[in-house]
């Protein structure tokens, strides 16, 4: 079924929170917006449920939703959630696929068929994209070929699946390698990636950085923040160490063009106030910095003469 909605698309934002006053008497540079909409992920008012994320989505003015497949049964029914798109207008951007470790047992444990799964689903409801985790270590079937495999799953299914950056885990002063290949995917041959903020930030990268090295792989982005804890924290963007606002202004300058959503760790809002608070927070963030100046090519001296820069 395919879902007709207003249009989401448009440019949206202003100037950056970080920007100075603006001189009077002199206009403010022209600005850009990047064309990537801001999407909320179900998993961001967890422990509400799937239709609540639909609800506060539209309520406050997301552009759509990245399900996150067994945070509730709701996410698992795709005919439900289809229903829940169309109810309430809000279009369906990704789907995240149920590989977590809390979601080993959604869609039963063939990792392959969860994937074709997850693709039909986006096909379902006109999502253009998959998030995956690399595989545990413990999964070596499953890892043997993961990324020609994957990529022939993209090319076959006509949904980018992006492969999103995970991090160490440590505990007692020891690093365990939990995934395969690696957790870091910059050297790894995945033709599309997802940005986690927060993932990087537990991994003590910048992701600065990592947009940067990845290119025009970088397909998707999770807006979240961390402060370097061992933990993955997935604090709301502009409250850790990841400098949100300006990888959001580099995706500006780029003109990303993919889905930028929003994946915090809600529960420690504490009241369902606060959890609206702190995602209308999240969107404004978001809406702000997803600019940048106009660069021109050249340059107006006092006297009005041009000339190339």
């Amino acid at each position: 079924m395919s879902a007709n909605f207003d249009d989401r698309s448009a440019p949206r934002g202003g100037s950056s929170a970080d920007d100075g006053p603006m001189v009077a008497g002199l206009a403010e540079p022209p600005l850009k917006f990047a064309p990537a909409l801001v999407g909320l992920s179900t998993s961001s008012v967890y422990p509400e449920t799937t239709s609540s994320a639909f609800e506060l989505a539209g309520r406050l003015g997301y552009d759509g939703i990245e399900l996150m497949v067994g945070i509730d049964p709701v996410s698992t029914d795709i005919d439900a959630v289809e229903k829940l798109r169309d109810y309430h207008q809000i279009p369906v951007l990704s789907v995240h696929a149920p590989c977590l470790l809390i979601s080993q047992r959604t869609w039963g444990t063939d990792n392959w068929v969860k994937l074709e799964r997850s693709a039909a689903a986006a096909k379902q409801l006109d999502a253009d994209v998959v998030v995956v985790h690399p595989p545990f270590r413990w999964q070596r079937d499953y890892a043997r070929d993961f990324v020609p495999k994957l990529r022939d799953l993209t090319e076959r299914t006509g949904v980018r699946f992006c492969l999103e950056n995970m991090y160490p885990w440590r505990m007692a002063g020891t690093e365990l390698k939990a995934y395969l290949p690696q957790w870091d995917p910059t050297e790894v041959d995945y033709p599309d990636l997802t940005l986690d903020l927060s993932h990087a930030s537990t991994a003590g990268q910048q992701s600065l950085e990592l947009a940067a090295l990845w290119g025009d792989r970088l397909g998707h982005v999770h807006l979240t923040d961390g402060s370097g804890s061992m933990k993955d924290e997935h604090l709301v963007p502009g409250r850790g160490d990841q400098h949100a606002g300006e990888v959001l202004r580099q995706l500006a300058e780029n003109d990303f063009a993919g889905h930028v959503v929003l994946e915090v760790n809600s529960r420690r809002s504490g009241t369902r106030a606060q959890r609206e608070a702190d995602l209308a927070e999240s969107l404004a963030f978001a809406r702000s910095h997803l600019c940048a100046p106009v660069r021109s090519d050249y340059a107006v001296d006092s006297t009005g003469v041009a000339s190339a820069v």
